[in-house]
C-alpha cells in the first residue's frame, strides 16, 4: 500500500518559510457490497480499518467515505459508518488526485 503522505509536498512562501500541502481525498462512491457499522466507545477509524483492511493506515478511506473531518480519530458512539468494500478504487482515486496536484 502506498503511503498518505507520499504526495504530500513542501512550498515556500515569498520569505522562506516552508508549509506542507494538503492531501484532497476522494469522493468513494457508495456501493452495494459496502459494510455498515454502529460505533461503539471503544471503536476507532485505525482500528476499523484494521479489522476490515488489515491496514490501520487506510482509516483514511472510512473517513472520506463519511465525511469525517479533522484530527479525531474516534467517532461519536452510536454513529452509523459506511465501510467501503471496494479498497483498491479509492487508493487509486486519492493517488490519481494527489499525484498531479
Amino acid at each position: 500500500m502506498p503511503s498518505r503522505y507520499q504526495y504530500i509536498k513542501i512550498i515556500k512562501n515569498n520569505i522562506g518559510k516552508r508549509y506542507y500541502t494538503n492531501n484532497i481525498y476522494p469522493q468513494i462512491p457508495v456501493s452495494g457490497n459496502d459494510y455498515y457499522v454502529i460505533t461503539s466507545v471503544t471503536d476507532r477509524l485505525d482500528l476499523l480499518a484494521n479489522d476490515f483492511y488489515g491496514d490501520p493506515s487506510l482509516y483514511w478511506v472510512i473517513a472520506a467515505a463519511n465525511n469525517i473531518s479533522g484530527d479525531s480519530l474516534v467517532p461519536e458512539p452510536g454513529t452509523q459508518l459506511r465501510i467501503p468494500f471496494d479498497i483498491q478504487t479509492a487508493i487509486n482515486a486519492y493517488t490519481r488526485i494527489n499525484q498531479n496536484n
